[in-house]
């Protein structure tokens, strides 16, 4: 496992200690996708929050979590993503950015392929291409600050 400065255990799919971690209580569930181009990460600030996150977004209720990935992307940024395209990555739990009394569970996937190009739709404020040098003054989700970019810099697959 790894430890966020948060404190929160956050676990690869693969590292998990148990089944029972996966009933680890849990009050947000969202999907987040790792999109990579020219090795570096797409980001994306929602209005109104004061933190970059990974696209994504919240699972709704009896839907799978790659249909809600899917569909986050093409509401976010316009672009369509196929299910065979979606590569688990792995789940983390941690506080929510902005809303530290609440714990998110976040799917995590990697998008292999996709169509059309990223453009901030309706919900997003600004997006970012971004390398695991987090550009000063940027806040960064914890779950992509402290587990999921340094995983993609250690793996070589972002600069």
């Amino acid at each position: 496992p790894a430890y966020g400065r948060n404190g929160i255990r956050a676990y690869r799919s693969s590292d998990a200690p148990c089944p029972q971690f996966y009933a680890m209580e849990y009050d947000i569930f969202k999907v987040g996708g790792i999109l990579i181009r020219g090795r570096a990460l797409l980001v994306e600030k929602s209005n109104g929050k004061d933190f970059f996150t990974a696209p994504g977004g919240k699972v709704e209720e009896g839907e799978k979590p790659n249909d809600a990935l899917i569909r986050e992307l093409d509401e976010e940024f316009g672009i369509a993503v196929a299910e065979q395209d979606l590569e688990p990555f792995g789940t983390f739990y941690a506080k929510a950015a902005g809303n530290e009394s609440k714990i998110v569970r976040m799917d995590v996937s990697t998008v292999k392929h996709w169509q059309g190009e990223p453009t901030p739709g309706r919900e997003v404020e600004h997006i970012a291409w971004i390398t695991s040098a987090i550009p000063e003054g940027m806040r960064v989700g914890s779950i992509f600050e402290y587990e999921v970019i340094p995983r993609l810099k250690e793996r070589g697959l972002i600069d």
